[in-house]
């Protein structure tokens, strides 16, 4: 039987090496690489084929929601496993719109990784139990008819990446770097952002950002 191929996406090298020891103890899973954010992920990508990548959200660089973004849209065909401490249901919402199949915490015991590894190499979707029930709760508490847009949809896949990236506070250089694009883009794609969301300030992009939780705040 062949093996389930995972990559490990997490900031913290503890988390990772605490994954990697556990998924050992299942002969059926095999890890097959690691990253410290988003990016690194991507460019590991090229030549690491995974079945499935288990990511986390919140990491400098490239984020969960903006690196799932962009792996998709490379290799629609690797399932993409969300482990997480958020249990926000926008998170939820957004990482399941951009097309995650399944979604985890990471206070969960180890088998209900185990069961959503498999269960994601499979194609099928998981949802851990209580953000089933966040994600039940807002279909039924949306009244009907009623649709409320939310401003970050008006944003391009790139857009998006770039806005978490000046939120963290990197330059225009810097972000092109990054992103692997000219500085003139970086600075035309800011400037979409800022008229999409009717803010026209590097401080009201971060306040956004943050109220959107596509950074947090060290606490």
């Amino acid at each position: 039987m062949d093996k389930i191929k995972v990559m490990i996406v997490d900031d913290h090298a503890l988390v990772r090496e605490g994954i990697i020891a556990f998924l050992k103890l299942y002969n059926d899973i095999e890890v097959v690489g690691e990253a410290s954010n988003g990016l690194a992920a991507i460019e590991k990508l090229v030549e690491i084929k995974p079945d499935v990548v288990l990511m986390d959200i919140a990491m400098p660089e490239l984020g969960g929601m903006e690196a799932t973004l962009e792996i998709k849209k490379r290799y629609p065909e690797i399932r993409i496993l969300i482990l997480s401490q958020y249990d926000d249901r926008e998170y939820v919402s957004r990482l399941l719109k951009a097309g995650v199949s399944g979604y985890i915490l990471k206070h969960a015991v180890g088998t209900d990784l185990i069961s959503a590894i498999r269960a994601v190499s499979k194609g099928e979707s998981y949802l851990y139990s209580t953000i089933a029930s966040k994600v039940i709760d807002g279909y039924l508490g949306k009244p009907s008819g009623m649709v409320v847009e939310d401003p970050y949809e008006k944003l391009t896949d790139r857009e998006k990446q770039v806005l978490k990236l000046i939120a963290e506070g990197h330059s225009h250089k810097e972000i092109a770097s990054r992103l692997y694009i000219s500085t003139k883009t970086v600075i035309a794609h800011q400037t979409n952002i800022s008229e999409k969301l009717d803010l026209h300030s590097r401080t009201g992009l971060i306040k956004f950002a943050i109220s959107k939780g596509i950074i947090k705040l060290e606490t």
